[in-house]
C-alpha cells in the first residue's frame, strides 16, 4: 500500500508520528462507454453553454448557484480562502463509541507508526483497546478540515472520518405520523422469525454476483477472440489537451527518424564532397482550433463475430481491470 499523508496524532504534549493509508477498496470491474459501430472511445468536452465555444481546463471558473443567480468564483476568489494543510490530528476528546451513531461514519484509514520507536502508538493503542472508548479528533486532508474518531482494529489505529452534524439529515422527516398498534402475538412471531435467521456476521460468506458474472462475461470474450487493440480504439483524431500533444510529438519523432535514415543514406552515397551538417528545425507547434491532417485509420475490427459469453464464474482476473483505492 502506498501512504496517502502523513503527519502525527497530537495528544496533549505527546506526539505520535504516523502515516495514514486507505483502509478500504472498490472492486467494482472499471468500464467507459465506446462506438457500437467501430469500437471506438467517447470523448466529451468542455463547451461552453453561451458561446459554443471548447473551454480549456485553465480557463474554467467555479461557480455557486440558488436558483435564481450564480456567483462566480475565480481561482483569485478561492486562493484567498485559508487552506487546511496541518499536518496533525488533534485529539480533542475520548467518548464512549455508542454516543457516534454509525450513520455519521464515512471513510477509514489505517494509520501505521512513522518513528524508529513505536512506544507512543503503541500506548496510545493500548489506551483505547483497555477504555474502550474512541477518541475525537480534528484533521486536515485534501485541504478541507474534517471530524474523525481514531479506534482500534486488531493491533492498528484505525481515523475514521466523521460527518459534520449538519449534514445528517433528521429521520424524523420520514418516520409514519400515527404509528400503528401491534399485538403482542405478532411480536413474539417476528421474534421467532429473527430467531431462525440469526447467526454469527462472516462477510467472506458474501459474494457480489454481478461483478463476478461481469468477470466471466469479459473472460469468455477474451477466449473467443472478442477483443479489439486498445490503442486502436483512440482513433488517429485530436485527441483532448496534454494527450494531444504526446501524439503529435510521437508522431514527429517518427519523422525525424524516418528523415535522419533518409539524409544519412544520401550521404552515403556521395563520393568527394563534404556533408553539411544538417539544420536542426524545431518541432512546429500546432496551432490553435487548426487541425493537422490525419491519416485515414480504419476502424477497429472486431476480431470474431461476438458469441454468446460464459456465465460461470471465474476467479482469473480479465487483463486491465483493476481497484479503486482511496
Amino acid at each position: 500500500m502506498r501512504a496517502i499523508w502523513t503527519g502525527s496524532i497530537a495528544l496533549g504534549l505527546v506526539n505520535v508520528p504516523v502515516k495514514a493509508y486507505g483502509a478500504t477498496e472498490d472492486h467494482d470491474i472499471d468500464l467507459h462507454q465506446v462506438h457500437d459501430k467501430d469500437g471506438g472511445r467517447i470523448r466529451y468536452e468542455r463547451r461552453c453553454e453561451v458561446c459554443g465555444e471548447k473551454v480549456a481546463y485553465k480557463d474554467l471558473d467555479k461557480a455557486f448557484e440558488d436558483g435564481e443567480r450564480t456567483i462566480v468564483l475565480t481561482d483569485e476568489d478561492m486562493d484567498a480562502l485559508p487552506a487546511e494543510k496541518s499536518r496533525e490530528i488533534e485529539v480533542v476528546q475520548f467518548v464512549p463509541a455508542d454516543q457516534i451513531d454509525p450513520l455519521m461514519l464515512e471513510k477509514s484509514y489505517f494509520l501505521e507508526a512513522d518513528s524508529k520507536s513505536p512506544k507512543a502508538y503503541e500506548l496510545l493503542r493500548r489506551t483505547l483497546e483497555d477504555t474502550e472508548q474512541l477518541a475525537v479528533v480534528r484533521f486536515a486532508l485534501r485541504q478541507k478540515r474534517r471530524l474523525g474518531v481514531l479506534r482500534v482494529r486488531s493491533t492498528v489505529i484505525v481515523l475514521q472520518a466523521v460527518m459534520w452534524a449538519d449534514e445528517l439529515r433528521d429521520a424524523q422527516q420520514v418516520a409514519p405520523e400515527k404509528a400503528p398498534k401491534i399485538s403482542a402475538q405478532e411480536l413474539k412471531m417476528s421474534a421467532t422469525l429473527v430467531q431462525q435467521y440469526s447467526g454469527d456476521f462472516t462477510p467472506q460468506d458474501f459474494e457480489d454476483d454481478y461483478q463476478v458474472q461481469l468477470q466471466a462475461l469479459i473472460e469468455a470474450k477474451i477466449e473467443q477472440g472478442e477483443d479489439l487493440d486498445t490503442e486502436a480504439t483512440f482513433g488517429a483524431g485530436e485527441s483532448e489537451e496534454g494527450s494531444g500533444d504526446v501524439i503529435d510529438l510521437m508522431e514527429a519523432l517518427k519523422r525525424s527518424i524516418g528523415g535522419r535514415k533518409a539524409k544519412s543514406s544520401s550521404r552515403a552515397g556521395q563520393s568527394g564532397e563534404s556533408a553539411k551538417p544538417a539544420e536542426k528545425k524545431p518541432v512546429a507547434k500546432k496551432e490553435t482550433g487548426a487541425k493537422k491532417p490525419a491519416a485515414k485509420k480504419k476502424p477497429a475490427a472486431k476480431k470474431k463475430t461476438a458469441k454468446e459469453a460464459s456465465s460461470s464464474p471465474s476467479k482469473k482476473k480479465a487483463s486491465g481491470s483493476g481497484t479503486k483505492s482511496a
